[in-house]
């Protein structure tokens, strides 16, 4: 399963680890994603959402459908209606 964001599209960045002598290594910066379950009343079903904490606080500000509809019109997310 790939660690991306369903909701905001965040995805593992990379970088360089640094040793206090200045030697460089690759690494990953994942993101901080949880498997969470959210009731969606307009369509009276629960879905299953891989979501960061950013997309959390998202859905907390404008709400589940209009976090979906901005995820599914980005391109993150492909809704299937009943």
């Amino acid at each position: 399963m790939s660690k991306i964001c369903q909701i905001t599209g965040k995805k593992a960045m990379v970088g360089n680890n640094v040793s206090h002598s200045k030697r460089r290594t690759k690494r990953t910066f994942d993101v901080n994603l949880f498997r969470k379950k959210f009731y969606w009343p307009e369509e009276d079903r629960w879905i299953s959402l891989k979501v960061s904490a950013a997309g959390l606080r998202l859905i907390n500000r404008v709400g589940l459908n209009e976090a979906l509809r901005r995820a599914s019109d980005a391109g993150y997310l492909s809704i299937k209606s009943k």
